[in-house]
């Protein structure tokens, strides 16, 4: 889910990398970095904290150069410590390099330990710190060529910037399973960046998407040069679209505030409620609500006000830290809530704990019953693919039924989205990355389900 930007042949590129992580700060809140280049050097500055709080002035008189590129971090792997932030740098044989990554690689182990075998001393728990010994480590004569050398090895979900002194390599994974997109800035340079609100933010005149298995070789004073690395089997994270992109980006050709509108009101053909009023979980559960009031023909109402001063929940490492941040994070509006049925939609359910946690709250508001809909099918798999659903045992759809659910958040009932109504919300020209709900990596359920045949 991390964010990663690059920014190339463009004057105070380290700045431009700032508003581009600032624009996609949803994505991880961990730690940031940028790395920036001058032809001679690589510079890094990279702390814990968010983007407004790791850059001042003074980090950008260190960041010289035209090209710059910026990672923020979400972690599904090694920890919380400073040695996990990103961009990673190093020196190696052929000068000095910074990469940084978005994604999971799913042979991480085997790489790590071969590595360690053959010398390599590691001083984080990040897969992409593979990455810099893969390429420090091959013995061919050129960057690109030991970059090619690198991918050879690589299994899982990556979008890869890597930096050398003079050029900036992109690269995404034949899957195409994490966003990358293509932008012309206003000053003739270049920007690359997980989701397109950083385009706009900057003004940068969107291109195209980088193709699954493409990479994209930046060159000063040249055009993009493209070189197809993989044959593409594209299958782009349905989650991009449930949760965690920003309502206003497109991805892959895909408006994300329409995909989640869709999702609502097929969820209201499927799973109906007999209701008084819609109200969301703010703020990613926002366009699902509307579009299931829209189907119900029922009042929308934000009756639930959210704290933006609080982190994500599902984001938290710990669960004791994501029980606390609920109640910071989220109030009822009573005079909306008392004496009424409510239905309230979330664009997910994981653990099933801050839903039972936002169940009581509306309970305590006044609420005569509480009808909980979900605008994404039941997960019941954990992704090996960079989703922070690490273990079955973490997933309650994976033990239960949504009744047994719904008895243990204590809602009048409980419904999901059906994995055929998500894929008819995100459209059928092309095979989603559906894993957390069918379990079957790349190959999506045939089960059809009645009412969604008719979503314009």
């Amino acid at each position: 889910m991390c964010a990663i930007v690059g920014v190339y042949d463009s004057p105070n590129a380290s700045k431009k990398a700032y508003y581009a992580l600032f624009a996609m700060q949803h994505r991880g809140q961990e730690s940031t970095g940028i790395s920036s280049a001058d032809g001679k050097k690589i510079t890094l500055v990279k702390k814990r904290g968010l983007v407004t709080e790791v850059f001042d002035e003074d980090a950008f008189d260190k960041l010289q150069g035209t090209s710059a590129i910026g990672h923020n971090r979400y972690s599904t792997a090694g920890n919380e410590s400073i040695l996990d932030a990103q961009p990673v740098f190093a020196r190696y044989k052929l000068g000095e390099i910074s990469v940084a990554h978005n994604g999971n690689l799913v042979n991480k182990q085997e790489v790590r330990e071969a590595l360690i075998d053959r010398g390599a001393i590691f001083q984080s728990g990040m897969d992409t710190e593979n990455i810099v010994h893969l390429i420090a480590k091959s013995q061919e004569d050129k960057l690109v060529d030991r970059i090619k050398d690198m991918l050879q090895k690589l299994e899982g979900a990556y979008c890869l910037v890597i930096q050398s002194r003079s050029k900036m390599f992109v690269i995404r994974d034949r899957y195409g399973i994490r966003p990358l997109s293509l932008a012309k800035l206003e000053d003739g340079g270049y920007i690359v960046a997980s989701e397109t609100c950083a385009f706009d933010l900057l003004g940068a005149t969107f291109i195209r998407d980088i193709r699954p298995g493409e990479m994209l070789i930046f060159e000063h004073g040249k055009e993009p040069k493209s070189e197809q690395i993989f044959e593409s089997d594209y299958h782009p994270c349905a989650f991009e679209y449930i949760y965690f992109a920003r309502p206003d980006s497109i991805i892959d050709g895909t408006n994300v505030y329409e995909s989640r509108l869709k999702m609502g009101k097929c969820l209201a053909k499927e799973q109906p409620a007999n209701v008084d009023l819609v109200i969301p979980v703010p703020d990613s559960g926002v366009a699902a609500a509307r579009g299931f009031a829209e189907g119900l023909g029922v009042p929308f109402e934000m009756a639930i006000v959210r704290n933006h001063y609080i982190g994500r929940t599902f984001i938290e490492p710990t669960q004791a830290i994501r029980n606390l941040k609920v109640k910071l994070k989220l109030s009822p509006i009573s005079s909306l809530i008392k004496g009424k049925s409510i239905a309230i939609v979330d664009d997910s359910l994981v653990r099933g704990t801050t839903s039972k946690q936002i169940v009581k709250m509306l309970k305590e508001a006044g609420a005569k019953e509480i009808h909980m809909r979900i605008a994404a099918p039941e997960i019941k798999y954990p992704c090996r693919y960079g989703i922070d659903t690490p273990t079955q045992e973490e997933l309650i759809s994976a033990k239960y039924t949504p009744r047994e659910i719904s008895d243990s958040i204590e809602a009048d009932s409980l419904g999901f989205l059906s994995i055929e109504g998500l894929k008819k919300s995100l459209g059928e020209h092309r095979s989603y990355s559906l894993v957390s709900f069918d379990g079957n990596y790349f190959a999506g359920g045939n089960a059809k389900s009645p009412g969604c045949s008719d979503l314009e």
